[in-house]
């Protein structure tokens, strides 16, 4: 039985279709299921690659606050559809996927639906996928939802 979903947000339209497909799924189990809307703030490699003109202290609280409007407004798209939601932003020390699977793990999540990218070859290579680390390594079984490809 499904009762917690965590639903990993960061704004990108993927992570967005992956919301969506949270909240259907959670529609369709007529079990409401509790979202958990994770949001993991991962800090550029180094300050001055960012071009980020303050300290450090600024640009992280820079990111702790975007991620926290994007949290606050997916939490409002589930009130808005009757669906039980809660919030969690953490700090990702190394790869998002760690987070992610550190969370199910500490949340007592049963599913993870997560929007992926579905990049293939080189462009996979090149930029990894958290995706596919979720899904190797979670304890639970994982919904990757991604965007259509043209034609689709």
């Amino acid at each position: 039985m499904v009762k917690r979903i965590l639903v990993p947000i960061d704004g990108s339209s993927t992570s967005e279709r992956g919301l969506a497909q949270a909240l259907e799924l959670a529609h369709e189990l007529k079990l409401m299921p509790h979202l958990v809307l994770l949001h993991a703030v991962e800090p550029p490699p180094t300050v001055a690659e960012a071009g980020f003109a303050g300290g450090w202290s600024d640009l992280g609280r820079a990111l702790r606050e975007q991620g926290e409007a994007l949290l606050a407004r997916a939490k409002e798209r589930c009130e808005a559809a009757g669906v039980g939601a809660e919030t969690d932003l953490r700090e990702a020390a190394g790869r998002v996927a760690d987070v992610v699977v550190e969370r199910v793990r500490n949340r007592d999540c049963d599913l993870v639906v997560m929007g992926t990218h579905g990049r293939r070859g080189a462009n996979r290579w090149v930029m990894g996928s958290d995706a596919e680390i979720v899904a190797r390594h979670s304890p639970v079984p994982v919904l990757l939802v991604r965007e259509p490809r043209p034609g689709e």
